[in-house]
């Protein structure tokens, strides 16, 4: 199984300061959804693991997350793509839980739903937490330079990088759709020759 983690606001959606909180609001990141459906027709298994702490302040209740979810499912469609499956957080930083990240429950979740090791397996985020939760399950660390990480500077991102040792950097997830596939396609090449 070649399964991909995706984080959601600032990867493939577009993040926001007071939280993206209806479907309205929910708008992908240029060029997300295309190398979503790109991925997912090369054989990759597409999760996503977000933190939603808006359930707990009030922002928003799980049938409006539902229907974040469910815009994201129909863009997708639109391309012959889809997400296998969503895993969130729904608990604020306050409850000490282990699934928020940057602590790795909700990829031990991952791993347990899907029966596999994750040693190796890409996760994509546009955060240190992102990168250090992936990371502590053994996944591989891509940083995508949309949403919080498109701020940072080069001080700031070699901080990040330093912090999460093997962290990839690509403009966006269109960026690291090229890489994944570049990769696989080089990694095949080679296995042909004789």
């Amino acid at each position: 199984m070649k399964l991909l983690i995706l984080d959601r606001d600032g990867t493939i959606n577009e993040d926001r300061d007071d939280y993206v909180k209806s479907p309205e609001e929910w708008v992908p990141v240029p060029g997300a959804i295309e190398a979503m459906a790109r991925l997912f027709h090369a054989g990759w298994t597409l999760v996503v693991a977000t933190n939603q702490s808006g359930l707990a302040r009030g922002y928003f209740d799980l049938p409006t997350l539902e229907a974040m979810h469910e815009k994201m499912q129909c863009l997708l469609a639109a391309h012959g793509a889809r997400v296998d499956a969503v895993f969130y957080c729904p608990h604020g930083p306050e409850e000490g839980c282990d699934c928020r990240k940057p602590r790795p429950g909700l990829f031990h979740r991952i791993a347990s739903h899907y029966g596999v090791d994750l040693a190796g397996v890409p996760v994509v985020g546009d955060t240190l937490r992102d990168l250090q939760a992936g990371a502590a399950a053994g996944c591989e660390p891509h940083l995508v330079r949309t949403g919080k990480a498109a701020s940072l500077d080069a001080a700031g991102l070699a901080e990040l990088v330093q912090r999460v040792p093997g962290t990839r950097v690509h403009a966006d997830l269109g960026a690291f759709a090229d890489h994944l596939l570049g990769a696989a396609s080089s990694a095949a090449s080679t296995r042909a020759l004789p």
